[in-house]
């Protein structure tokens, strides 16, 4: 069964930081394309990152270019977003997922996705 668990996220000031994490089981970590996404009220769901090992692409939506940092830690199944710099229009449900597909330009949808984790940064 696939599990993700995210954790990490808060309320930060306009500028600040946060370290999301995604603690995964149930899959071969380095064999899928795993991410991020998130959802504002009242808005669709927007790709905020991902990664293939298995195809050495990442990829990072425009509006997060430069400030958010996607990583993972392969041996504990853990993946992580560090978000600088954020902005009120960074707040939303941040979803840890299993992508269909992750290129370093595009993404073609989620398999699998936990049960988020709220982000507010305040103004």
């Amino acid at each position: 069964e696939v599990q993700l668990v995210e954790s990490g996220g808060g309320l930060v000031q306009a500028g600040g930081s946060l370290r999301l994490s995604c603690a995964a089981s149930g899959f071969t970590f380095v064999d899928q394309a795993i991410g991020w996404f998130r959802q504002a009220p009242g808005k669709e769901r927007e790709g905020v990152s991902c990664i293939s090992r298995r195809h050495g692409s990442t990829y990072y939506a425009d509006s997060v270019k430069g400030r958010f940092t996607i990583s993972s830690d392969n041996a504990k199944n853990t993946l992580y977003l560090q978000m600088n710099s954020l902005k009120p229009e960074d707040t939303a449900v941040y979803y840890c997922a299993v992508f269909k597909w992750c290129g370093n330009y595009y993404y073609t949808g989620y398999k699998y996705w936990g049960q988020g984790t709220q982000v507010t940064v305040s103004s």
